[in-house]
């Protein structure tokens, strides 16, 4: 009996083996945790997957919201044809996200793997949920987009059933993105669409070869409604008095950097003509108003380096001048022939007041008169090798004479400033201008009205502008912000698409 009751205290107090008995009992505590783990890290890679995707989409619609008209079905398009995102660790595997183009004429609305709505604001605080309340109800008051991506099926390893828990369960993403553009340093005017249906794509086809089309500008300063074709004015962060008659907005055109920032998502136009403007614009020409507001120091307001307009020189007294003359010795750069004949492939009806060229110029005319006896096929070749083409702009030309301005003849005309010899460099010659659909946002005379830009442009002056009653300017049309243009803009633009939420 002594023996037995020794034999119980010592298997009572036996711990060898303990360790394997504690194995057996939490092993599947262990692989369990471990499993969980494991659908952790799935389930939050497959929403990381899914928030990048949903940030993608709503980045690229946000880059459309610019307030023109078709601003939802660009948008559309941009994340259909734009975005090409995956998801993985979902139920069903590898899974390409899509999105698509239903019309844009719904301010809410699905396609693919995404539903998105078009907002006009977005609550404060991200607490606060984005309500009916928020959405946009056209496209010009579209400021932000929100974007849900479809929520994906997730199934666990881990057998949540034991638990008495679902295995399954989805998960999704949203995100809101907004959009600001604009330009700084920008002169304060805008011309209407001279394309008659205002389309940015028949603006963007316009710049996108190395032959240019001709605009002629024309003043509306009445309080009709403007067409394609008439300029205007913006108002200026300087202009906060209405008496004050355009000094202001004048030296800003005369300036080599006005200081001033328009955003593409809406400008207000300036009321009246301003009777400087054509004095300020000319200081590029080399001409300055003899003892006026524009008889400047050339160093505020130089010429350009190649001022040729078909104009001669001559001294008043101590004003340099110059005059219009008919003497075939001088030549201006020519306009369009469609301004000429009327008519001509790609030409607006010029017997109804058409305004818009096709580019086509009589560029051998021009050249034997300014540079006589230097054959135009040889020029005709080097700037073809240059990169402006067999038919190039005036503006290639007219870089072309500066940097060959040693090399080349010369007529009765000079390259060079003859009045002020501070020169700048050839972008002076630029005018840069906020492109308005005038006919679908029916934009008339009066100010304080805000209209969106379809784009920002630069226009080559290639006469002086003229003086009063008919400030006409022709420019050639040269290259427009967005991304249809060709980046020569890029350092005046400011331009962010980014996140909100």
């Amino acid at each position: 009996m002594l023996r037995i009751g020794r034999l119980f205290r010592r298997f009572v107090s036996d711990e060898q083996g303990v360790a394997l008995i504690l194995v057996v009992i939490m092993l599947p505590v262990i692989i369990g945790f471990a499993v969980l783990a494991i659908d952790m890290a799935r389930v939050n890679n497959l929403h990381n997957d899914l928030q990048k995707g949903a940030d993608a989409f709503a980045l690229a619609g946000a880059a459309e919201l610019d307030g023109n008209y078709d601003a939802w079905s660009r948008a559309e398009r941009a994340m259909d044809k734009l975005i090409d995102n995956t998801t993985n660790f979902s139920t069903s595997g590898y899974t390409h996200l899509t999105a698509g183009q239903p019309g844009g004429n719904l301010s809410c609305n699905n396609a693919g793997s995404i539903s998105w709505c078009f907002l006009k604001s977005i609550p404060s605080s991200d607490k606060d949920r984005i309500t009916s309340a928020n959405y946009a109800a056209n496209a010009a008051e579209t400021s932000f987009i929100q974007v849900k991506l479809t929520p994906a099926s997730f199934t666990t390893i881990f057998p949540a059933s034991f638990l008495g828990a679902s295995g399954s369960f989805s998960v999704g993403a949203e995100a809101v993105a907004g959009y600001g553009s604009a330009v700084c340093d920008f002169t304060p005017m805008f011309i209407c669409n001279p394309y008659p249906g205002s389309s940015l794509q028949d603006l963007a086809d316009a710049v996108s070869g190395t032959s240019k089309p001709m605009v002629l500008l024309k003043e509306n300063a009445g309080s009709g409604q403007y067409g394609p074709g008439n300029f205007g004015y913006l108002k200026a962060p300087t202009d906060s008095d209405p008496s004050n008659k355009n000094k202001d907005i004048a030296d800003m055109f005369a300036s080599t950097s006005p200081k001033a920032c328009y955003g593409q998502r809406g400008v207000q136009t300036r009321t009246g003509n301003i009777a400087n403007m054509y004095h300020a614009i000319n200081t590029r020409f080399d001409i300055f108003d003899k003892g006026g507001a524009y008889k400047t120091n050339p160093t505020d307001n130089p010429p350009a380096p190649n001022v040729r307009k078909g104009m001669k020189v001559g001294m008043d007294g101590t004003n340099c001048s110059y005059d219009e003359t008919t003497d075939p010795g001088y030549k201006a750069l020519p306009e369009d022939n469609c301004f000429t004949s009327g008519t001509g492939d790609g030409c607006t009806d010029f017997t109804s007041g058409g305004r818009l060229g096709n580019g086509e110029w009589d560029f051998p005319g021009y050249w034997n008169v300014n540079h006589p006896g230097q054959s135009t096929d040889g020029v005709l070749a080097a700037v073809k090798d240059g990169g402006c083409g067999a038919n190039p702009s005036r503006y290639c030309v007219y870089n072309y004479e500066i940097d060959h301005i040693s090399q080349l003849t010369s007529g009765a005309e000079k390259t060079a400033p003859a009045c002020n010899a501070t020169a700048q460099g050839p972008d002076r010659r630029l005018l840069y201008v906020a492109v308005i659909d005038c006919v679908h946002n029916e934009v008339k005379g009066g100010g304080g009205t805000e209209y969106p830009v379809q784009a920002f442009a630069s226009m080559f002056l290639t006469v002086p502008a003229g003086g009063p009653p008919d400030t006409d300017i022709y420019a050639e049309l040269e290259d427009i912000t967005t991304s249809y243009g060709q980046g020569t803009l890029k350092r005046f633009e400011r331009n962010e698409a980014q996140l909100y939420r």
